[in-house]
């Protein structure tokens, strides 16, 4: 029976892959044995391992095999979930050997994160070549004596969770940016818990220190308070003060990262092998057709080697690095862009070489036959009731918590960590003001979390990334609703509650007066449909105006019951007259349904 190294916890996904069988017969294998788990939903290692028994593999503890891989000074660092295909518990650790750290800088808009990463650049060039850096690849490597440091240059804390919710883990050390005028933001807390959900080091740089007004102290008792504790307050963070401005402190930064990778990470990786990695961007270049951003994290990426991103087949043509410069090869932790690829991929794709032109074809097809597969069958959503499913054990419960304002969301989060259970540990790994969006589905679906809406909902992109990746969002707007209804489930108890489901919008184009009163709308719809059971919320200027049940839906003068996107109709309300061009109408209907 051959061994395979499994870590305390994965998701179904990932063992499917790992077992090369596909995610249905994963499932239905578990369902049989009393588990119901979705493809995103994480499992332990006893049930992966029963798993892997009845697929004919026998399981071993990733933990174990990195605790005697460091007694043997072979270890690859701290055991983090990577995607299969950048797991290193299957190379063999004598082949391994150093490769340059990857760091992420993230932060609150305006707090200099891009002009850190600027003065890094600049501040690298004067040990390279005299033309200096010639074009921006999305990544870059910098030295340090005699060291190098990649930087993967993200739009922010949104693309770096995003990545990691389509598999990738490209990131070694995480630096947190908050300006030193300014203090912690809430993109600085949201930052905070996206870098937690990724379990990678942090340091933080307290940016602009020789401004007006600068007080670091401040800062790093905001920090404290935010349970990140700045090794100066007796915790395990490092803090530099820095300037973009005057270049005060990079240097300190960039040792300070050399230091935490050696003590804390070691990062390695065995150059001698087919490469694997990351797609950090892409796009459709004029005159070079498909180009892509790769950031190799294993093994050696060479021109002319078949590769396969995704769906997506391919030789490599040429390599350039951040530099623009030709190259014949890249090894580990070494971004470069590669051309040849015979359609434009997606940014977090993994990217694997494979022996023959054959092979990455095959596997493309593969792939894309799975994705096809993949979108014929209904997602189905981690729940409470699943999470009430499971019996006997200790569990956690992950949440994303948003809310219409910052009293409302400290009010949800207090009667939240109130709930008490012997065997249930209750986790929030997001929370913040506004609306749902796309970049809190994200960090839901890699923490396995349900997001809880409070007085808030979600914008369009988040709806879509909700149905893509499987996560469950839900909206209330009584506190005690979102405390019984866990509460329930944490006790196993849990019983199905009435929800309010968006249905449709409709903008409204005129208005018709009743005895003298803006008593008629005249819409079209412009998303989802209209029925005439729904009921209504009207907006205007993003502002709520008004509510009702609809009391007449027609359309030119007769009754319908529904109206679908694209066209016309006529909407009147109970208890609300007070119509205007430009409204926005936004249905929804009560549903008893599980959360």
């Amino acid at each position: 029976m051959k061994k395979i190294g499994l870590p305390a916890s994965l998701t179904v996904r990932e063992l499917a892959e790992r077992l090369g069988v596909t995610g249905t017969q994963l499932i239905t294998y578990l369902m049989q044995n009393g588990v119901a788990a979705a493809l995103n939903q994480s499992i332990d290692f006893d049930t992966a391992a029963l798993a892997a028994d009845h697929f004919g593999f026998e399981a071993e503890s990733e933990e174990a095999a990195a605790r005697e891989a460091a007694a043997g000074s072979s270890a690859s660092g701290a055991l983090r979930r990577r995607h299969p295909l950048l797991d290193l518990s299957g190379e063999d650790p004598s082949a391994l050997v150093a490769r340059p750290p990857v760091v992420a800088v993230l932060g609150h808009v305006d707090h200099g994160k891009t002009s850190i990463l600027d003065r890094v650049r600049t501040t690298s060039v004067a040990a390279g070549e005299a033309g200096g850096i010639t074009q921006r690849i999305g990544a870059y490597q910098v030295e340090r004596q005699g060291r190098l440091i990649t930087f993967i240059d993200t739009p922010g804390h949104a693309a770096f969770t995003a990545m990691r919710a389509r598999g990738a883990d490209v990131t070694d050390i995480a630096v947190l940016v908050v300006a030193a005028d300014d203090g912690v933001m809430p993109q600085t807390d949201e930052a905070i818990h996206h870098i937690r959900s990724a379990g990678v080091p942090l340091i933080v740089a307290v940016n602009k220190v020789d401004k007006d007004g600068a007080n670091p102290e401040r800062v790093l008792q905001q920090l404290a308070e935010h349970e990140v504790v700045p090794e100066s307050y007796g915790g395990d963070v490092p803090v530099v003060n820095t300037s973009a401005l005057t270049g005060q402190g990079i240097e300190d930064l960039l040792d300070t990262i050399l230091l935490v990778s050696d003590v804390v990470n070691s990062p390695r990786a065995n150059p001698n092998r087919l490469a694997v990695g990351t797609v950090i961007d892409s796009e459709l270049e004029r005159g070079r057709g498909p180009v892509a951003t790769v950031l190799v994290q294993n093994g050696t990426l060479r021109i002319g080697d078949n590769v396969v991103v995704g769906p997506v087949y391919g030789k490599v043509r040429a390599l350039t690095d951040d530099a623009g410069r030709r190259v014949k090869e890249a090894g580990p932790s070494k971004p470069v862009q590669i051309t040849g690829l015979t359609d434009v991929v997606t940014a977090g794709d993994i990217l694997q070489v494979t022996e023959t032109e054959k092979a990455a074809r095959a596997l493309a097809e593969q792939r894309t036959n799975e994705q096809r597969a993949k979108i014929a069958q209904p997602v189905r959503r981690i729940t409470l009731s699943d999470f009430a499913a499971v019996q006997g054990e200790t569990k956690t419960m992950t949440l994303v918590l948003k809310a219409e304002a910052n009293g409302s969301l400290e009010a949800l989060r207090s009667q939240v960590t109130k709930l008490e259970d012997p065997n249930v540990t209750i986790k929030i790994v997001g929370e913040g003001v506004g609306a749902v969006g796309e970049a809190d589905v994200n960090l839901a679906s890699v923490s396995g979390a349900i997001v809880i809406g409070f007085n808030v909902h979600p914008d369009e992109r988040a709806k879509a990334a909700a149905e893509e990746l499987g996560v469950d969002i839900r909206f209330y707007d009584v506190v005690y609703q979102v405390t019984d209804d866990i509460e329930r489930s944490i006790k196993g108890m849990y019983e199905p509650t009435l929800i309010e489901v968006y249905q449709g919008r409709a903008e409204v184009r005129r208005v018709f007066m009743v005895d003298g009163k803006p008593a008629i709308a005249g819409c079209q719809v412009i998303d989802g449909r209209i029925t005439r059971a729904a009921t209504c919320t009207v907006r205007r200027d993003g502002r709520e105006v008004g509510r009702g049940k609809i009391d007449a839906l027609k359309r030119f003068r007769d009754d319908v019951r529904e109206v679908a996107r694209g066209y016309e109709c006529g909407i009147s309300l109970e208890g609300f007259t007070e119509f205007a061009e430009g409204d926005v109408i936004e249905t929804h209907v009560t549903e008893q349904q599980n959360l």
